[in-house]
């Protein structure tokens, strides 16, 4: 049952998008409806800022009403708009990371775009559905997944939030199965080495 609805969904979309790509807005409007919840629950997470989120969300979406005509039927929408919504939020947060640099240290050279600039997440508030957790480990968890690389993080965050499979992640994030099972792998490794103190202290 659940895998026809899901079927059914995935089909409707492409019935969508092949009208949308006509020219028919309220056909790519259904469309935001359908996945602008989702996006912002993942942007939310990547960022851990809701207004930042929705910056997100709206940017995700005008990006893909620009590429409509560059989209394959036999892909996934949902899986496209996930990647769209991914390079959004790791393009906003190399933004941040380069301003807090230059605001920490206006008299240095700023650095290049790359990977550097990706090593650090600024610290941010733990998602609404981690409140659950103890307030203690919320903030560890918090700290933890703000030390992750963005992709490290995004990986993290599709396959243990979202449900993906490594598959799909790799699509998303447009990595190779290896690299995808690496960064899941590093992202748990140093969750798990970060939290490993309370572990121990709880014993």
């Amino acid at each position: 049952m659940e895998h026809g609805a899901a079927q059914a969904v995935e089909i409707s979309d492409a019935a969508r998008v092949v009208q949308a790509q006509a020219g028919d807005r309220e056909a790519f409007r259904l469309l935001v409806e359908r996945h602008s919840h989702t996006l912002f629950r993942l942007a939310y997470r990547m960022t851990g800022n809701e207004y930042d989120a929705e910056e997100i969300v709206q940017d995700t979406f005008l990006r893909a009403y620009r590429r409509l005509d560059r989209f394959e039927a036999r892909a996934n929408f949902g899986t496209w708009l996930y990647r769209i919504a991914v390079n959004c939020s790791l393009d906003l947060m190399r933004k941040r990371k380069t301003d807090e640099q230059r605001r920490a240290a206006p008299s240095e050279s700023d650095e290049p775009d790359g990977a550097d600039a990706f090593d650090k997440m600024p610290t941010s508030h733990p998602a609404p559905d981690r409140l659950v957790l103890s307030g203690e480990v919320g903030r560890h968890v918090a700290v933890a997944l703000a030390a992750l690389s963005p992709v490290e993080r995004a990986a993290f965050e599709l396959r243990h939030f979202e449900g993906l499979s490594i598959e799909e992640i790799g699509r998303t994030l447009g990595l190779r199965e290896s690299a995808t099972k690496n960064s899941v792998f590093r992202a748990v490794q140093k969750l798990r080495k970060a939290l490993e103190p309370l572990v121990i202290r709880n014993r």
